[in-house]
């Protein structure tokens, strides 16, 4: 018998993942059914794990127990779950009950409690649950799954993996699903290595696997210094969903990561182009890209103005400054000592300062270029001789 929370996601780690319930016994459908047929086998629920190497206990309830353990399941199935916690700590703790009535009142405990937001006490439901070792492969298992997940909700990964170890050892399943909870887990506490083949046998398994797995996978790629492979990945990515305008960002990343600059600001313009460039971030990631390939400033300067007039690029001392050395490097003088001006005022020394003042003296424009020299003296830089030397001209 399947017993489903309302909750629709038991938890979610760096992908969400729905967990739909926990697979119990009826213990007492199964005890009266036992007494009606005698020997007759009863109707028999879906083996969820055909191939486990845990021998199923058969487990049984007590006579003494039925009906306390109806008014359990009766309580659950109405939601009432203060209640299914009472009467299952009210088994647990009687004498009368055996091993397998205290592992079914100990699994719906913890859907009870975890339906009442206590993890804590969910977790130590489940653990006693296992213990006990009474319940059938399907509740035994599933536990199992719900006490992993839990505790890498709470960041107790060293439990929570071994548990999920554990659990594909002795289960011998192989559903994406739960193979992708283990390559998050092992993501987030950086194995990336160990996470890469996890999280390849998730989407292989899967026939439609979330792009958000293979997102996974070319992260796993990346951190591990995999680039090749996380290239390869993010195309994969990009070539399915070409209107994903997150696929198309994460491409060009991969390849700015990978040094493949010019393949990186062909798929940003192409976004560009179509106006899809909506976030500051985007624009910036663009005039970076142009910036650290060889020929580009005046790409540079279209992209920050355009970005700077539609008023999704802020005028910040990063833009102002990759917008100055683009003008000066294309010749345009003028417009360079205007970008440095503005440029100066928001940098953290007077470092800009005495640049600006370089150019304006170069330029025989020699009261501007003093005047910067002293705002650079004002705002420190490391060599004051080099303003004083701008100050001191005849």
């Amino acid at each position: 018998m399947i017993f489903r929370s309302q909750k629709h996601a038991v938890l979610s780690i760096l992908i969400a993942t729905a967990l739909g319930g926990v697979v119990v016994a009826d213990a007492a459908a199964q005890s009266r059914s036992s007494e009606r047929r005698g020997n007759k086998e009863s109707a028999k629920a879906e083996v969820l794990y055909p191939e486990a190497t845990r021998v199923d206990p058969k487990g049984k309830a007590s006579s003494k127990m039925g009906s306390k353990l109806n008014k359990l399941f009766a309580a659950y199935n109405k939601q009432e779950y203060a209640e299914t916690r009472t009467l299952a700590d009210e088994i647990i703790a009687s004498p009368d009950a055996n091993d397998y009535d205290k592992a079914v009142a100990n699994q719906l405990a913890s859907q009870g409690a975890y339906n009442l937001d206590d993890n804590a006490a969910a977790k130590q439901y489940l653990q006693q649950a296992i213990a006990l070792n009474q319940l059938d492969n399907n509740g035994h298992f599933q536990a199992m799954l719900m006490l992993a997940q839990l505790q890498l909700q709470d960041e107790q990964y060293p439990e929570g993996l071994a548990n999920l170890d554990k659990y594909f050892a002795e289960s011998k399943s192989n559903k994406p699903e739960e193979l992708i909870i283990k390559g998050q887990a092992l993501y987030q506490t950086e194995k990336y290595a160990e996470a890469i083949p996890v999280l390849k046998a998730a989407i292989a398994a899967s026939p439609e696997p979330k792009d958000n797995w293979n997102q996974l996978l070319m992260a796993s790629y990346a951190e591990a210094g995999q680039t090749g492979e996380a290239v390869k990945e993010a195309e994969a990515l990009a070539a399915k969903n070409p209107a994903d305008k997150k696929a198309q960002l994460n491409l060009a990343s991969m390849y700015m990561q990978a040094d493949q600059m010019d393949k990186a600001a062909a798929v940003m313009d192409k976004l560009r182009a179509a106006g899809q460039l909506t976030e500051e971030r985007e624009y910036k990631q663009l005039y970076s890209i142009y910036a650290n390939t060889d020929n580009k400033e005046r790409d540079v300067i279209a992209v920050i103005n355009e970005g700077m007039s539609k008023g999704i690029l802020k005028p910040d001392y990063q833009t102002y400054l990759a917008l100055a050395q683009s003008y000066y490097y294309t010749e345009q003088v003028p417009q360079a000592i205007e970008a440095w001006r503005s440029a100066a005022p928001l940098s953290k020394d007077g470092e800009t300062y005495l640049n600006l003042a370089r150019v304006l003296h170069a330029e025989g424009r020699i009261p501007e270029a003093k005047q910067a020299a002293r705002d650079a003296l004002a705002k420190g830089i490391k060599n004051p001789a080099d303003a004083n030397k701008i100050i001191n001209l005849k």
